[in-house]
Formats: C-alpha cells, structure tokens, sequence
C-alpha cells in the first residue's frame, strides 16, 4: 500500500464532508484516519464560507435575523444536508424506541418521521436564533460564532472516530472511519481548536476567551453524551450519527456563544 500523505487526509475529508470540488484519491483506513483528524479543517472552510455569507448580507444592510438565515443555511448546502439529515435519523432511531437492528433500520429508510422533524426544527431554530443574538451584539462576533461552531462540529467527528468506539453497521461511512483516529491524536485536535478558538476570542476580551473556550467543551461533551447514547442503543455509530453528533455539538456552541 502507498504511503499516505497529508494530502490524501486532506482529500477525505473535503471530498467526504463537504461539496467542495475535492476528488477522494484514497479510500483505505489510513486515508480515513487522516482525514478524520482534518475534519476541522473542513469545518473551518465550511464556518469561514458561512460567516462571508452572513457578513455580506450585514454589509448590504439585511438584519440579524436574515444574515442568521442565511449562515445556517450555508453549512447545510457545502454538506447537501447530510448533517442534518443524519440528525432527523438519529433522533427518529432513537424516538422509535425498538431494538438496535430494528432503530438501524428506521434510520436507512428514506422518510423522516414525527421525531425527525422536531429535531430538525427546533435544531434550525436554535442556530439561527444564536446567530442573530451573536450578529446584534456585532458582525465580528457572528462571524466568529458561525466559524467556531462550524469547526466545533467537525471535531466532534474526529473525536468520534477515536479508537475504541464501534460501527454499528458493516459498511457505511460510520464503518470506514469508526475507531480510525488514535486517542492521543483525537485529544490533540481538541486541545489544538479549542486554544485556536480561544486565541481568536480573545479579541474581544478575557470574558470571551472564556465564554469560547466553554462553548467547545460544552459543544464536546454534548457530542459525546449523544455518541455514548447511541452506541448504547445501537451498538455503534453509523453515518448518520456522525451527522447528529455534528449538528449537536454546532448548536451548543452557539447557543453557549449567545449567552451573557
């Protein structure tokens, strides 16, 4: 087998978790284990293409609420709603409250249910009102907000990814790439976002840098308290778990972003 490169963790993860115009040269665990602990990097383009949108709109003389629209919606179109979609599965695989292979199977089908959609809805409404509180106080704390939110997410994949945590299924993208990221290596991408986000914080002050460096820890800790619930439930991830996790932790941390 080859020796990976940088470039092919770099590949994965662009051409696997978002729509940029990426070409995957490699499909193989190595690959995968790369690209999983460049996962934030991916949700760094993804925040930075989020909050330009956002502050555009700002600078044409829209509202907070619109620019908050439209920096929601950004994200889910760079991924074509694979997060989100994987987050109305998981909560309908969780709400149905049948066994794992049955809840696996709700999850594949191509509907979404009742649990789904409240999910989704009260997800969506969540982040844009975090957003529009964050663009009211200032664009430079909105911006920051879609970008620190959008990393976040990401690295809740990467630390999913860690070894030790199963797939549920065979095959799926939550089989190539559960348990490809070392521990040690999961643990360094979050040390490495989090001060990245606390530097960029402290802009705005002491309290801020703060204030961010909770919201990545409590954006973490509510990804991995859904991740230990559904390999409970499960018996391990699948993609559409990466997908809650991610939506999971992006509304924490704007939420935690808004506060104060």
């Amino acid at each position: 087998m080859p020796r990976t490169s940088p470039l092919d963790g770099l590949r994965f993860a662009f051409g696997t978790l978002t729509v940029f115009p990426v070409r995957v040269t490699r499909w193989d665990r190595e690959a995968a284990r790369g690209g999983m602990l460049c996962a934030p990097l991916a949700g760094l383009a993804v925040g930075a293409a989020a909050a330009a949108v956002g502050l555009v709109l700002l600078f044409l003389g829209a509202s907070g609420p619109l620019a908050a629209v439209a920096t929601v919606a950004v994200p889910a179109a760079l991924t074509r709603g694979l997060h989100l979609d994987g987050l109305a599965d998981t909560a309908d695989g969780l709400g149905s409250g049948k066994p794992a292979e049955d809840a696996l199977r709700i999850m594949k089908q191509s509907d979404i249910g009742p649990f789904g959609v409240i999910t989704l809805v009260l997800t969506l409404l969540a982040q844009v009102a975090a957003l529009a509180q964050a663009y009211d106080a200032s664009w430079a704390r909105g911006a920051c907000a879609a970008v620190v939110s959008a990393t976040v997410a990401r690295l809740a994949l990467t630390l999913a990814a860690r070894a030790g945590v199963p797939a549920a299924r065979p095959e799926g993208l939550g089989a190539a790439v559960a348990g490809v990221v070392p521990v040690r290596g999961a643990l360094l991408a979050g040390v490495a976002v989090t001060g990245a986000a606390a530097a960029v914080a402290a802009v705005f002050g002491p309290y801020d840098v703060a204030r961010t460096s909770l919201a990545v820890l409590l954006s973490l800790a509510a990804a991995e308290a859904l991740l230990r619930h559904c390999t409970r439930r499960f018996g391990g991830i699948t993609g559409d778990v990466f997908g809650g996790l991610a939506e999971t932790a992006a509304t924490t941390a704007l939420v935690v972003l808004s506060l104060g």
